[in-house]
């Protein structure tokens, strides 16, 4: 199969062919030159064929590229990208996504001053137009076993495994829009799909821009994600699930008009129950977080945690919210022990400032602990800086 940069090839030498053969007419299309990402001259509307690539697929720096279903890099091919590209969906709805499969790659190296843009396609974006990007690794999960996989719910793609530092390959510097194509009710794109994915990943200054569903979502696995960025995305901000233990680094979050909460967090995956022998729960570190709401009169939640979720978050600041923390859980249900892990030491968080937060503490655990064995350092928390580190290759905020 020819990548995109040898179709990219065929189609200039094509063109220039038409040039030099049609010079008694004036019927030949230019390639047009917009201006692009952030002042970038972009060669504009190279069509990346809907397939499963075994070979390695090439997108070249400051070039658009337009897309109209499922791109799958298989098993052993590597997608790379080049600073100040942009993916275009050309069409609508879930089956528009980009995928790396298990054991695939991909390396798309933008940055703060040329980020890789994947986008609609649509002269009127909006959320919900396409899918997002997709990411299967071999890390651990907690709906599975040993090395059984288990089975995306987008492309019915493998993930998980044993392999705790599995590579996908590295995504710096990329801002994912409009994405959130929905298959059915309980199947939706989320901007960043992170599935099973392993430490050995790099992930540093993302972006998840007008999103119909999460911003982004870990499906177990161990990947680390520095430089979060979260814009009005409609369903929950940042979401894990099946045994999440990675660590986050300067996390925004910002809400529009349309959102649910900044942070659900589970210890396993609520939609098919969970594994009782043997178990291990979700556990991420989150460090230097903002999460800015719409004011405290608009009924919403900053943070929920739930499902026997574990996991520590430090240095926070939580802004414009009816509730701050509101943790969910049953007592003496040993498949929902949020409110076990905090009483164990494994659930905390600490130096928190609440603006404008109507109640910063909720226990729906229906277990019994004072406020202190979870939140402490009130009015200490400083958030991200992200005024600083944020400038210039993000929208919207």
């Amino acid at each position: 199969m020819k990548t995109t940069r040898n179709l990219f090839l065929t189609f200039s030498a094509a063109l220039l062919a038409l040039t030099f053969n049609s010079c008694a007419s004036d019927d030949t299309a230019d390639i047009t030159i917009i201006e692009g990402n952030n002042d970038a001259n972009v060669v504009e509307g190279i069509p990346v064929p809907a397939a499963t690539y075994t070979s390695d697929l090439v997108l070249d720096a400051n070039t658009a590229y337009t897309i109209n279903g499922p791109v799958i890099i298989a098993e052993g091919a590597t997608l790379r990208i080049g600073e100040g590209a942009i993916i275009r969906s050309a069409a609508n709805g879930a089956n528009v996504y980009v995928a790396i499969s298990q054991g695939a790659q991909i390396i798309a190296n933008g940055t703060a001053a040329n980020p890789i843009v994947f986008t609609s396609g649509s002269s009127t974006p909006a959320a919900g137009q396409w899918g997002g990007l997709i990411i299967l690794g071999r890390a651990p999960l907690n709906s599975v076993t040993g090395n059984a996989t288990a089975t995306s719910e987008i492309g019915s793609l493998a993930y998980g495994g044993s392999d705790a530092a599995d590579n996908s390959g590295i995504i710096r510097y990329v801002r994912v829009e409009y994405s959130g194509g929905a298959a059915d009710g309980s199947s939706e794109n989320n901007g960043f799909s992170f599935y099973g994915v392993g430490s050995g990943t790099t992930v540093d200054f993302i972006q998840a821009f007008e999103g119909a569903d999460d911003g982004i979502e870990f499906f177990g696995g161990t990947v680390n994600v520095d430089h979060l960025v979260i814009t009005n995305c409609q369903d929950d901000s940042i979401d894990w699930t099946e045994g999440y233990i990675g660590n986050i680094t300067d996390a925004y979050v910002s809400h529009g008009e349309s959102h649910d909460k900044g942070i659900e967090g589970d210890g396993y995956n609520t939609d098919i129950g969970n594994l009782s022998d043997p178990i291990f729960w979700s556990r991420p570190t989150i460090t230097n977080l903002t999460i800015k709401g719409l004011g405290s009169d608009t009924n919403n939640e900053a943070i929920r945690l739930r499902a026997g979720t574990q996991g520590f978050l430090n240095n926070v600041l939580l802004e414009g919210f009816t509730e701050g923390f509101d943790l969910d859980g049953d007592a003496g249900d040993s498949a929902n022990p949020t409110g076990t892990g905090v009483i164990n030491g494994v659930l905390s968080a600490t130096d928190v400032t609440f603006n404008d937060v109507t109640e910063q503490f909720k226990n729906d655990t229906g277990d019994t602990f004072a406020v202190e064995d979870f939140l402490t350092g009130i009015g200490a928390g400083t958030g991200t800086a992200f005024s600083t580190w944020g400038a210039g290759w993000t929208v919207g905020n």
